[in-house]
């Protein structure tokens, strides 16, 4: 069979959009520097469009109003944190992406999952395109025992894949990685936008077609996102990202995009010799070997979805031996951080403008909730006066340009898991204060601020 015109294709890496010359700044997502050229048989991949439509144009039309959804349409994973983040498991079905830092433990975890699945009764089919069979199966020794319902495949041709699932019919399929399949009616090398895309399309025809769940794993660029095109996420059912220093042992997996349950969910896994571990209770998990009588050092409440997680804020402040002060955040924004540190100078008298300040988020976590704003004021002037806070105290509250100390959301319930960890003050915004008091009943002692300057002198009295 002759193949069609080959002919020469612009793609953006960012966004995917096609353009017929090279530009230096693309015009969708106007991100500079990202135009690759790829070569491209525009004729195969006609041919190929065509049948994705002529198939889809044979689906069978249904009512929406007599489809009915059953409970077993979802799988449990055996790991509870996974199950959280995926909604209350895997949809049948279903797309998901997992994407994280090389070494994160992304294998690991889906070959966790693979093992756990199994062992339930369910037919597995992992498919890997980097690492050979002995490879995987040294790996899979330091996890424990598998199933015979686990089968692994070597492979980077979609085509021969494809066929394998068909013939196999596996529940769940795990592609590792997206960015080595490559599919022969596209000319371009594997990993390139037009063999990520394709291999991504075909997976969901795949997904879709048979009611298999894919997992897919995509590399990140240095930026943190996915590499290749963001039409990779959009195409996507589920976005999850591995989060955590690599050279640490906390790994923290979060959801972008879920088409099935809340983006807002976490899961907190521990990296040990035999695999990854869940963390039960992340907030005692984050608390430890937090310094005792140190400035600077507060306790404050981040809602990671339904769930609450106490996180321990650092500041230090100190004079600057330079012309312009140095500030420096890890773990938050640093615009945040500056925007405060002026009402403290503007509403409070609290001179730090010839301070360098540095704020630091405790255990690898990114925190940009509105909610930590009066944990970090109180850091800074703990650390400014070189004060300790009391070591039972927990704080939280969003502070306004005015210095007023905003209402939080689920401040109830951010009090209550201070409670359960044996913290016995909690300083939040008064409107919360009736809200609580209902609710706590008295596990913890609650103060309710209405500025920055009722919740400095409360430092100031202790």
């Amino acid at each position: 069979m002759a193949k069609g015109k080959m002919t020469s294709v612009f793609f953006c890496q960012s966004c995917g959009f096609e353009s017929a010359k090279w530009m230096g700044q693309c015009p969708a997502c106007k991100a500079w520097n990202t135009m690759v050229e790829e070569t491209v048989d525009r004729q195969t991949a006609k041919s190929a469009t065509s049948g994705r439509r002529d198939q889809q144009a044979a689906s069978e039309v249904c009512v929406l109003s007599e489809v009915t959804i059953r409970e077993q349409d979802k799988v449990l994973t055996g790991i509870e944190e996974l199950d959280r983040v995926l909604g209350g498991g895997i949809v049948q079905g279903s797309l998901t992406l997992v994407g994280g830092d090389p070494g994160i433990g992304k294998s690991t975890l889906l070959l966790q999952t693979c093992q756990k699945v199994a062992a339930a009764g369910h037919k597995v089919l992992y498919v890997s395109g980097e690492e050979s069979q002995v490879q995987i199966k040294m790996r899979a020794d330091r996890l424990g025992s598998f199933s015979g319902n686990v089968l692994l495949m070597c492979e980077t041709s979609l085509d021969v894949i494809s066929e394998t699932i068909r013939k196999q019919k596996p529940e769940i399929v795990v592609i590792d990685s997206i960015q080595t399949m490559y599919s022969e009616s596209v000319s371009s090398a594997p990993g390139s936008v037009s063999q990520v895309r394709e291999a991504t399309a075909a997976l969901l025809q795949l997904a879709k077609g048979l009611l298999v769940s894919v997992f897919i794993v995509g590399h990140v660029t240095k930026e943190g996102t996915v590499a290749g095109p963001r039409v990779l996420e959009h195409m996507v059912d589920t976005v999850l990202y591995f989060e955590g220093d690599r050279h640490a042992s906390y790994r923290i997996l979060r959801s972008v995009k879920n088409r099935f349950g809340s983006t807002n969910e976490i899961g907190v896994f521990e990296m040990r010799g035999n695999g990854l571990e869940e963390v039960k209770n992340p907030s005692e998990y984050m608390l430890s070997g937090r310094p005792e009588n140190a400035s600077g050092s507060v306790v404050t409440c981040s809602m990671e979805g339904t769930r609450p997680l106490l996180i321990e804020l650092q500041g230090l402040v100190c004079h600057s031996s330079f012309g312009i002060p140095r500030r420096q955040t890890t773990g938050t924004d640093l615009g945040r951080v500056n925007l405060l540190m002026a009402v403290l100078e503007k509403r409070s008298g609290v001179q730090l403008s010839g301070c360098d300040a540095y704020v630091n988020v405790t255990g690898g976590l990114k925190v940009n909730e509105p909610a930590i704003d009066l944990a970090i004021v109180m850091a800074i002037v703990s650390s400014f006066r070189n004060k300790a806070l009391p070591a039972k105290m927990i704080a939280f509250g969003e502070v306004g340009l005015s210095g007023e100390i905003r209402a939080v959301s689920q401040a109830a319930q951010r009090a209550a898991e201070a409670a359960k960890l044996g913290f016995e003050v909690c300083l939040l915004p008064k409107s919360n204060l009736n809200d609580c008091r209902q609710e706590i009943a008295g596990k913890i002692r609650l103060i309710g601020v209405s500025t920055v300057m009722d919740a400095l002198e409360y430092l100031n009295g202790n």
